[in-house]
């Protein structure tokens, strides 16, 4: 990996690094008063220039405190996020691979392609649709994280590259109260066992510290019969104060393996969506003792063998180095930058077909050469392996408050945004005939001399080798302006991408040839701009509007379409977003509602259909979030009411033109409970969805559904408390997406209930 390290940063870096002044780090934000249940009045550092408070602000954001996030028994990092107003989070595939997106902006191709999820923030991964491969399955939510920042729209399109839909923002702790805690869960009715711990305090008057990790083993909410989730992660930062800023050190270590959940074969009849027999979309997985190795091809043309049931593995060694400093008269100097080495494999059993009832013989399993009378499907090994997804990225601000008359100021920011993602992957998808069970699957007798084995799946297109190399340079410019109850603020950012490298598909997915390589190289430039205004017509009352447009550019999805040479134009995707709205809080109650208006354009290519779409989308809506607080109960709940279409569509596509996108529901929305009763804390959250069509066509019906999670903590002494808590607790059925015609889809997961213990110090 190349590090693009621009004059300005590395000259900034240097002087971090050498500077010796004794000091005390800025302030941190103060916290929020216990009857503000938004919390409107703490300072937000996401999608802002400069830390500001959300009353004063004029971006819709939100914010979840550590234990709020814990009391939502999520699953995995994509499933916290169903927990906030504006996000549609399909978080049905594991602790990766989900599919994301914010009010307004359609989720088209996998991943995040419009929103950046970032940890303290800087991205984890620069763009968010990767192939088999997305930022989610690099976050692991353990006891390091103090809490999340979620902004929709607004500032994200100028503030960072690749976000013109928004930042999700996992910020950890650094230190700030002494002491720590150790913990053991285990899952109740499913097989898992996990260790956390963490602890954070000072080592000298100016010096603090925090480290905090898990380790976890067992097979995870759905039965596979062996060990799928096995790893851990290990973070840690240390920060220096000085009299006049600060200067952190970081480190994460993640090494973790987990089941992946794919689309399953299901039935449907006049565009409903029924379950198979012998098939629970809920609780099936097809990893099973009863595999063999599958072997792929390597890109030196070697054939090399992997266990299936290896599933998800990420591994990821990032540093980082975080420092600001106020250089007087009005200036303060903040520097960014991170190194991330990550790699791993993305193994997953996808439904090629929903199969056919006849006659087989067992190839795998105790029973194998004994007749099987039932049914048996295509089931597809995805299996990639993640060469290379390094990234190194720097992030320098340079600010300056101007004091004008009668208390009015005006901030300036300039900012220079640089990174380098390095995207190293091998694909090879292996066609085999399995048993249709979820009870441990084995394989069927096929011709091939390897146990169940078809041969390479949909025509033997996707054995592929890509490396490639993305370059972000993005300055910016933000302008703010405070006077009385007015916030103003304006800014501009100009990136640039440039692209790299190679891409090749394997000639009857046997070998590589010279002479099918595909070569990439093209700059693109794109200039994004936010605007918005905020007024308080009191210390509880506020309205705000705001306009701005953003890029997010295509990476690896658009490989092996149109030459991507510089020869001929290649496309973009663009949302603009016009909102505005009301923030209100009195007493235990407070309310933010936000209409938007959101336009996107984007171009997309299928591999396995080898088909480019470009479409573009208008939506409308409104978002509300609201809290109230009496004593002992508190409420919390979210409703995003949403109505968009397709506006238009790439030549013979116009028969689509306004019907509403796919997986899009007219309303989500969510809610959450707790109740104080002496030592005991008890909860209950639900998380909702409208119906919505599974295909831009409106052929297959995806049906409404609601799932509700609770807990219980109790407070057995000041340090030990103890917790049973449940997700999806009426083991509800909710499919997320659907293939087009039909024949598989894929459903959150069902009821997983665990048991914790913990012990603070």
């Amino acid at each position: 990996m190349k590090f693009p390290c621009t004059r300005m940063g590395a000259a900034v870096s240097l002087a971090l690094l050498q500077m010796n002044a004794f000091g005390q780090e800025a302030a941190a934000p103060a916290a929020p008063a216990q009857d503000d249940g938004l919390q409107m009045n703490r300072v937000v550092v996401t999608g802002t220039a400069a830390g500001t408070s959300k009353m004063k602000s004029s971006v819709s954001v939100s914010t979840l405190e550590a234990d709020t996030i814990a009391q939502s028994v999520p699953t995995s990092a994509a499933d916290v996020l169903r927990a906030v107003p504006g996000v549609r989070s399909e978080s049905s595939g594991g602790e990766g691979n989900a599919n994301m997106t914010v009010r307004g902006v359609p989720i088209s191709a996998g991943g995040s392609r419009y929103v950046q999820i970032q940890e303290d923030g800087l991205p984890v991964l620069q763009s968010g649709d990767f192939n088999f491969i997305t930022p989610d399955a690099y976050v692991r939510v353990d006891g390091g994280l103090s809490h999340l920042e979620v902004v929709r729209g607004g500032s994200a399109s100028t503030l960072a590259t690749n976000a013109p839909g928004g930042i999700i923002n996992f910020i950890g702790k650094t230190g700030e109260k002494e002491g720590g805690s150790i913990g053991f869960t285990t899952g109740v009715d499913y097989d898992s066992k996990r260790v956390d711990f963490d602890y954070g305090g000072r080592v000298a008057e100016r010096t603090r510290f925090f480290v905090a990790g898990f380790y976890r083993r067992g097979e995870g909410v759905r039965e596979t019969g062996v060990t799928s989730e096995k790893g851990g992660q290990l973070s840690a930062n240390v920060t220096r104060e000085f009299d006049n800023g600060y200067v952190r050190l970081s480190f994460k270590h993640l090494d973790d393996h987990t089941p992946t959940a794919l689309p399953v074969p299901v039935s449907v009849t006049n565009g409903r969506i029924a379950a198979i027999d012998g098939i629970d979309p809920r609780t099936v997985s097809f990893y099973s003792p009863y595999w063999v190795p599958d072997v792929t091809l390597d890109k030196s043309n070697r054939q090399v063998a992997h266990d299936v049931n290896d599933g998800m593995h990420v591994r990821s060694n990032t540093f980082g180095l975080e420092a600001q400093f106020d250089l007087g008269g009005g200036w303060t100097v903040t520097e960014r930058l991170r190194k991330a080495n990550n790699s791993g494999r993305f193994i997953g059993v996808f439904a090629g077909n929903n199969g056919s009832v006849g006659q087989y013989v067992f190839a795998t399993g105790p029973q194998a050469g004994q007749a099987y009378a039932g049914r048996a499907f295509a089931a597809v090994v995805f299996n990639t392996s993640i060469d290379d997804a390094g990234l190194f990225v720097n992030d320098t601000k340079l600010a300056r408050t101007f004091a004008l008359a009668n208390g009015t100021k005006l901030t300036a920011t300039a900012g220079l945004y640089a990174s380098d993602q390095d995207l190293g992957l091998t694909w090879n998808f292996n066609e085999y005939l399995m048993q249709a069970s979820g009870d441990k699957p084995a394989l069927l007798r096929t011709a091939n001399a390897t146990p169940g084995l078809v041969g390479p799946a949909f025509g033997a297109c996707c054995s592929r080798a890509i490396d490639m190399e993305y370059k972000y340079l993005a300055p910016y410019l933000n302008l703010g302006y405070e006077a009385g109850p007015w916030n103003v603020d304006a800014s501009v950012r100009h990136d640039r991408q440039s692209a790299s490298g190679t891409a090749n598909i394997a000639t009857g997915a046997q070998r590589y040839e010279p002479a099918t390589v595909q070569r990439v190289d093209y700059d693109l430039t794109h200039n994004s701009y936010s605007a918005g205004a905020n007024y308080r017509l009191s210390n509880n009352l506020a309205l705000f509007a705001r306009a701005s447009e953003g890029v997010a550019f295509n990476a690896d999805r658009i490989l092996f379409g149109a030459p991507l040479d510089g020869s001929v134009p290649v496309s973009i995707n663009t949302v603009r977003q016009l909102e505005g709205g009301v923030k209100w809080k009195r007493g235990g109650v407070s309310a933010f509602v936000t209409a938007f208006h959101a336009k996107t354009r984007e171009s997309n290519y299928e591999v396995t259909t080898r088909t480019s779409t470009a479409n573009s989308y208008d939506a409308k809506g409104v978002e509300i979030e609201a809290a109230w607080r009496a004593g002992a109960l508190q409420l919390n709940g979210g409703l995003t009411l949403t109505d968009a279409e397709i506006t238009a569509t790439a030549p013979g596509g116009e028969a689509v033109i306004g019907n509403t996108p796919r997986r899009q529901a007219h309303a989500v929305y969510q809610a959450a409970a707790t109740y104080s009763l002496g030592k005991a804390l008890l909860g209950a959250s639900v998380i909702g969805t409208g119906k919505s069509w599974a295909d831009d066509q409106h052929t297959i019906v995806m049906p409404a559904y609601r799932t509700v999670s609770a807990f219980v903590n109790y407070d057995v002494s000041e340090r030990v408390m103890v917790s049973l808590s449940a997700n999806n607790l009426f083991n509800e059925t909710g499919y997320t997406e659907v293939e087009g015609d039909g024949h598989a889809a894929r459903s959150i997961a069902g009821r997983s209930i665990k048991a914790s213990v913990k012990y603070s110090f």
